[in-house]
């Protein structure tokens, strides 16, 4: 069985106020390098991205359309149903109630401590 990490690029970016306002594609930029090195137990990762931050990032990336919880769900549903073991990285309540059926839920800080 697969396994993959679905990553709320916005989410995971704003949780350390580490200045990402600034220059939110930079920031999302660095997340994906990041990942890009992690030693992680999944197969796959899925980093979404909206707004601003899509300019960052052009590799392994999903750019939402419209509003990146749709994408996160629409991904993570993908993934379960192609019959992957899902986590999901958020801190956001309503987006981890909507992707529950189809995911484990991680914080960012956890994926954070990892990278």
């Amino acid at each position: 069985m697969a396994t993959t990490l679905v990553v709320d690029g916005a989410n995971t970016v704003g949780s350390r106020p580490d200045g990402w306002w600034k220059d939110r594609a930079a920031a999302a930029r660095r997340l994906h390098e990041a990942l890009m090195v992690a030693d992680t137990s999944y197969d796959g990762i899925v980093l979404v991205l909206e707004g601003e931050a899509k300019g960052g990032v052009v590799v392994r990336t999903v750019h939402a359309p419209g509003n990146g919880d749709d994408t996160i769900v629409a991904q993570a549903r993908a993934a379960a149903e192609r019959g992957d073991r899902v986590a999901v990285v958020t801190a956001d309540r309503l987006l981890k109630a909507r992707v529950a059926r189809y995911a484990d839920i991680q914080t960012p800080t956890w994926l954070l401590d990892q990278l």
